[in-house]
């Protein structure tokens, strides 16, 4: 049997007034999601173990089976593993968001949704005027980057900057866990400060200010930690002889790739709610002619989540069941696929964490899934939501459960 993961970050909700008390998912027009369900086995994921921050760093290798209190490290070091930087012993690797701030607030954490080519130009002014033998700035992706500091240390607390939207900042910067730390989260609060010198003058910032955009006016560090010892899933699960990742975000890479699954990258494939939907079905189906195991992952809607934009938000999990969700089954629920490719297909479906419209960040509740395999019994759930998932098979899980369960469908 083959095995594909659909993840729509965030997808998960809150019940509003505004929809009937129904959450989004309940509310939204998705029957791909709900045939899964309807004909497949659900329950509900406790994706972010108790302690940890309800990043998706910690969710989405959770859902893939690794123990948090083994393997996390931050979000840093699975930006650099995605963009090829190898990390040396006592590296610190942080994500370094461009984030736009106004006087003393934090506008926002993605300073506008810059494009690729212009953070690559911010990241190497900054590479430039800031960088040295310690201090090294690289790009990623948008407003997404990494800063690495030779010799730092990672017991420093640095707040997400997506979890503090309009509010101020300098309360906020970095701030260390023990006296060993101090300098770092000193050298911290030193960089941000001085981006925020530098960053308004640059002629890319003073453009986007002159055509009432957003300007990347500020780095902010956060997620640091050193190299990740994470166990191939192809040394784990004897299923997964050659696995793969889909996704338009580092973080996702990252995580791939010290899973030892190849990374797949898609043309058109953006993080957003304008991403190609139809080009991801397209790879993962190709994909899955030659792999045991796809993970596909979809940012949309938990960006749409963090803009607090609630009908944005409800667009991007139609298209996810309609523009994708619908294509894989349509071409790999079938006895052609099974004789040409040797093998059917089994799908789950889940998000990794909510991130609810109201709240604008992610929180650490339980999040629904739903497992189809040719052949499986169903339970009695009917529809994909949060709600319907409580009654399901599987009832509650947690940690490596989930993955166990469904590499054994």
């Amino acid at each position: 049997m083959k095995h594909i993961i659909i993840l729509g970050d965030g997808m998960a909700d809150w019940h509003r007034d505004d929809l009937g008390g129904k959450t989004l998912l309940q509310y939204a027009d998705v029957p791909h999601m709900d045939w899964l369900a309807r004909n497949g086995r659900n329950g509900l994921l406790k994706t972010v173990p108790d302690g940890f921050h309800p990043g998706s760093e910690v969710a989405n290798s959770s859902i893939l089976g690794y123990d948090q209190h083994k393997v996390y490290e931050g979000r840093g070091p699975l930006e650099a593993a995605s963009i090829g930087v190898t990390l040396e012993e006592g590296d610190l690797a942080l994500r370094c968001n461009l984030i736009c701030v106004e006087g003393d607030i934090l506008k926002n954490h993605s300073c506008g949704r810059l494009e690729t080519e212009e953070g690559d130009t911010l990241i190497r002014y900054l590479e430039k005027e800031l960088g040295n033998d310690r201090i090294h700035f690289y790009t990623g992706v948008q407003y997404r980057h990494l800063l690495v500091i030779k010799g730092g240390d990672k017991r420093i607390d640095c707040t997400p900057p997506h979890d503090v939207p309009l509010q101020t900042w300098a309360d906020k910067l970095p701030k260390a866990q023990c006296p060993e730390a101090e300098e770092t989260a000193r050298l911290l609060g030193e960089l941000i400060r001085k981006s925020q010198e530098l960053l308004p003058q640059h002629p890319l910032n003073r453009e986007r200010a002159r055509k009432g955009m957003d300007m990347a006016s500020s780095i902010w560090p956060w997620g640091g930690g050193y190299r990740p010892q994470m166990k191939p899933l192809t040394e784990i699960y004897p299923q997964i002889r050659r696995g793969s990742v889909i996704t338009a975000v580092d973080l996702i890479r990252g995580i791939g790739t010290y899973a030892g699954l190849r990374v797949i990258h898609v043309l058109g494939a953006t993080g957003l709610w304008d991403t190609d939907y139809e080009a991801k079905a397209r790879a993962a189906i190709e994909a899955l002619q030659t792999d045991d195991f796809v993970y596909v992952h979809v940012e949309a809607s938990d960006e749409a989540g963090h803009d607090g934009d609630r009908d944005l938000k409800l667009r991007t999990i139609e298209n996810l069941d309609r523009r994708l969700i619908a294509p894989i089954l349509e071409a790999t629920q079938t006895p052609d696929f099974e004789r040409q490719f040797g093998d059917r297909v089994a799908v789950a479906l889940l998000p990794d964490h909510p991130t609810p419209v109201a709240h604008r960040t992610h929180t650490a509740d339980p999040i629904p899934f739903a497992v189809y395999a040719p052949g499986i019994a169903p339970d009695s759930v009917e529809t994909f939501d949060e709600d319907a998932a409580k009654e399901g098979a599987y009832g509650l899980l947690e940690g490596r459960q989930f993955i166990d369960a469904f590499m054994q469908v």
